[in-house]
């Protein structure tokens, strides 16, 4: 599984184009933001996302800089429904005069999409996740680590949507221990033109006390450009909130529909 995004984006240059221009069902994407969607691909749907995220990070006089491919792919399981295999790819880090290179851990995951907005009444969809120890070793986290979060999403006036996302998880530390930690972010978008969308979101991917790992956080904003029905390319630009984020990040997307 080390190679899982790079089979991904292989496997993604053979994805036929299911819809037509003049079909009104078009992808929606759980990138470049990090609050996921609430919805679900559908019964038989392939859809893949992927990207090149560039980040860095200044912290007692040493500068880090990480590129990944952050790659999920969504299999549609029924129309509630969906199969899940994400990994942040091919790693490459350089700090210190120092490189380091390999692959990311790999997470399984279930998305069930349970309520459709009705009125003040959010759409909420529900994701189940495990990490999976199976990266290259300098990159492999420690045991299992399950994660639970519900997304909601309510659909304004003048193309307007907001987004909230809480969660919990847990990891191990260096012994082995189990700890929790919270997750909570919120995102406000607007259809710029009727391809074209941006967002701004505030993000706490990891909430937890300094002796657990401590707490993250960050700010970004970023546009999504609907080419096709079935295509879909984003950039984002991020920054850090505290010493525990990466000080500054760039990422470029790509995602298909099948």
């Amino acid at each position: 599984m080390a190679r899982f995004s790079f089979l991904l984006l292989a496997a993604a240059c053979g994805l036929p184009l299911a819809a037509s221009a003049g079909d009104d069902d078009t992808i929606s994407t759980d990138r470049p933001d990090f609050v996921e969607s609430s919805q679900v691909v559908g019964k038989g749907r392939l859809q893949l996302e992927t990207s090149l995220q560039w980040e860095r990070d200044r912290a007692g006089g040493v500068t880090a800089r990480t590129l990944t491919t952050p790659t999920l792919l969504r299999i549609g399981l029924g129309e509630t429904t969906e199969l899940r295999f994400e990994t942040d790819g091919r790693t490459v880090a350089h700090a210190g005069g120092a490189t380091m290179a390999g692959y990311a851990d790999t997470s399984v995951g279930i998305k069930w999409h349970t309520a459709d907005q009705d009125g003040a009444a959010p759409s909420l969809g529900w994701l189940l996740h495990a990490d999976l120890p199976s990266g290259s070793k300098a990159l492999r986290g420690s045991g299992v680590r399950p994660s639970l979060r519900v997304a909601a999403e309510w659909e304004l006036a003048n193309g307007v949507g907001i987004g909230i996302m809480p969660g919990v998880g847990t990891d191990n530390d260096e012994r082995g221990a189990r700890r929790g930690y919270g997750i909570l972010a919120a995102t406000v978008g607007r259809d710029i033109t009727e391809r074209v969308h941006g967002f701004v979101e505030l993000a706490a991917p990891r909430i937890a006390r300094a002796n657990r790992g401590g707490t993250q956080a960050v700010f970004d904003t970023g546009v999504t450009w609907l080419l096709t029905n079935d295509i879909q390319l984003d950039a984002a630009l991020s920054r850090g909130l505290n010493r525990r984020t990466a000080d500054l990040g760039i990422g470029l997307g790509l995602s298909v529909r099948r």
